[in-house]
């Protein structure tokens, strides 16, 4: 069959190289001039250090069949993710652990000690927390919520976080021990070359072709026997019910002779510094030495017509709008829906590649049955 992919990013590459390994012929379509998607990787001709262009992307999965899959075509160098945070005038490790309770209230808690201080400051009338502000509360008490994430949810969000779902602080934990890899998956590196180049060994296959700054043209499909579809689910219908709500990113770039910030990701908590956080290059690739440094600024802000599409928002309101969307999606026919953008859902690139593989399985399974591939493979409500 011909298949037509929007997008060269992971779900594009993944789905293709499935497809293509199953001898069909696959076309991959993206309006960028490079592939990989936001997990782009490029080399600062300046400074020589290895960039995420679209913002730090760090592996973590606990699917060994992901991590075996993403290691058959990149070496990956094991990396841990140390963040830092600068609150009210000092500088503390996150997530929130039993360093950081010690160190914000000046105790030498043990983990016990901790857990029953942190239970006696939580604000214990919010039985089901509703709001990731209650969340907070809840958990960690007024004082943790105000240092290490109201200031930083609201410049995030773009809105109070009265307004947000508790689900979104579900996922950060709270630790009462020493540890401050960032993640807790069993598996967590880098590819050494860069995620650009496992993007291009994935798509290094006979059977796939792929054409950068090449805009989709709904006459495209007419050529094809299937299209997977990974850009924007409203951009598909050139987004006639109106937009899905996004937050996009600003990245103000700049360079230093030495070490900027002795760690790849400060996070800035305070209200009235107005970057959520900066990242610092070089230490995305520590097995690397470089004499300059490549730093970024991060802004966070409502995305527009043009921008980048980063977090889906996914409040009552978009869910009411994306619920029309896929009404109209489960009507076409011969298209699958697929990716962050696609499902109009926040994915790590784990997830990202999992649903890519799950993906690909459903449409040769249905190919063999001779019975038609979803519109979603992976639901978006």
């Amino acid at each position: 069959m011909k298949i037509l992919l929007v997008g060269a990013g992971l779900s594009g590459a993944v789905i293709g190289r499935q497809l293509a390994e199953a001898g069909h012929d696959c076309r991959i379509i993206d309006s960028r001039p490079h592939i990989g998607g936001n997990c782009h990787t490029e080399r600062d001709p300046e400074t020589g250090v290895l960039l995420h262009l679209y913002g730090p992307h760090i592996f973590h999965t606990d699917d060994e069949g992901v991590w075996d899959y993403v290691n058959r075509f990149a070496e990956f160098v094991p990396f841990q993710n140390r963040v830092k945070t600068t609150s009210q005038g000092a500088v503390y490790s996150l997530p929130v652990n039993l360093h950081t309770i010690n160190q914000f209230f000046g105790k030498t808690l043990r983990p016990d000690e901790a857990r029953a201080f942190i239970e006696s400051r939580a604000d214990r009338s919010i039985a089901e927390p509703q709001s990731f502000e209650e969340q907070a509360l809840r958990f960690v008490g007024p004082e943790l919520y105000e240092a290490f994430f109201k200031g930083y949810t609201e410049k995030q969000w773009g809105c109070s976080p009265r307004e947000l779902p508790a689900s979104i602080l579900k996922r950060l934990p709270l630790r009462f021990n020493y540890d401050d890899n960032y993640f807790f998956h069993r598996f967590q590196g880098m590819p050494r070359a860069g995620y650009t180049a496992m993007v291009a060994a994935i798509l290094d296959h006979p059977r796939i072709s792929v054409e950068l700054e090449t805009p989709y043209r709904p006459e495209m499909a007419a050529q094809a026997d299937h299209l997977f579809w990974s850009g924007p689910l409203d951009g598909f219908f050139d987004y006639s019910l109106g937009r899905l709500g996004y937050r996009t990113l600003d990245f103000e770039r700049f360079t230093y002779q030495g070490d900027y910030q002795g760690c790849a990701v400060m996070n800035y908590g305070d209200r009235d510094v107005p970057w959520t956080r900066i990242t610092e290059h070089k230490h995305f690739s520590p097995w690397e030495s470089h004499e300059g440094s490549t730093c970024y600024r991060e802004y966070s802000r409502a995305a527009g017509p043009g921008d980048i599409p980063y977090y889906p928002i996914r409040l009552v309101e978009e869910k009411s709008l994306l619920a029309q969307y896929v009404e109209l999606a489960q009507a076409q026919k011969a298209v699958t829906f697929v990716g962050r953008l696609g499902t109009y859902r926040y994915l790590d690139m784990d997830v990202t590649i999992r649903e890519a593989l799950d993906t690909a399985g459903v449409f040769l399974g249905a190919e063999k049955a001779g019975e038609a591939i979803p519109a979603f493979v992976m639901p978006p409500l």
